[in-house]
């Protein structure tokens, strides 16, 4: 998973917290000294970001030596180790707090997107992301998701033809929308069409849209939905649901759940660094 790009992240939250200099750390810690410490989990989940955690104290110093004991996609519990670290005690006291920052950002994402995908387990729709990230943290938090088990929807504006709300009253209806795209995009992408009410998904239907955006409806509408459809399109549920409301969602026949609190409202994982 790691790029180019996702080292200049890094750097880039390092000089956030570092700036020009550690005042405690370089004024407290002599330059010889060296350490080990360990990140240790204080409640279960699921791993994420473990190599982008390796990244940031290798920024600092490429001689650190950073041993995965729980990688990616592991599930932990309470006290257990994901990672030994030994090197410059001033290196890991500089690098830890972005490290954990990233590590327990994203293993919260994994973990809340793991129990999501468990509930509909025995269900054939599949749950997806949104773009409903934080700026500048898209490819980490969509990767964190899939680490958690579910797909990725598109990642930005550039990889996939959707056609929401604002695009349908710009472009002068559904139909004129879905038409112009046609003829403008290779013919290897699909298009999907947001739609609000059976009667914009029937328009949408007959402009022979590829997959079909359900947005805000409630759990009857969503099984007419299904049963309008027909298999003419992939169908996606949209809008505010949640753990309470998802298996009955999954149940009604659509094939994509889209929740945007995978990523906007999941807690960080509660993970420790501490110097052994």
């Amino acid at each position: 998973m790691m790029d180019w790009d996702i080292r200049d992240l890094i750097r880039r939250a390092l000089q956030e917290d570092i700036g020009h200099q550690d005042i405690t750390t370089e004024n407290l810690v002599d330059v010889e000294q060296r350490s080990r410490g360990i990140f240790l989990a204080k409640s279960a989940g699921i791993v994420a970001g473990i190599q982008v955690a390796q990244q940031v104290f290798r920024c600092l110093d490429e001689d650190i030596q950073f041993t995965v004991v729980k990688d990616d996609g592991a599930e932990i519990n309470r006290g257990d180790i994901l990672a030994i670290i030994e090197g410059s005690t001033r290196t890991l006291l500089m690098g830890e707090r972005v490290a954990l920052n990233f590590l327990q950002r994203l293993s919260g994402i994994a973990t809340r997107t793991h129990h999501m995908v468990d509930l509909i387990r025995y269900e054939k729709a599949e749950i997806v992301d949104t773009r409903k990230t934080t700026p500048g943290l898209r490819y980490l938090e969509k990767y964190a998701v899939s680490v958690g088990g579910a797909r990725n929807h598109r990642f930005g504006l550039y990889d996939g033809a959707m056609i929401k709300d604002n695009h349908i009253k710009a472009a002068g209806g559904i139909q004129k929308a879905v038409s112009t795209l046609r003829t403008r995009i290779p013919h290897t992408i699909k298009i999907e069409v947001e739609v609000e009410n059976l009667g914009q998904l029937q328009e949408a239907l007959e402009a022979r849209a590829d997959i079909i955006l359900l947005d805000n409806m409630d759990i009857d509408t969503l099984r007419q939905a299904v049963e309008l459809t027909a298999g003419q399109a992939l169908l996606e549920a949209s809008g505010g649901i949640t753990e309470d409301t998802l298996v009955e969602v999954a149940r009604t026949g659509v094939d994509f759940i889209s929740i945007g609190a995978l990523t906007h409202s999941a807690s960080s994982l509660d993970i420790s660094f501490n110097l052994d």
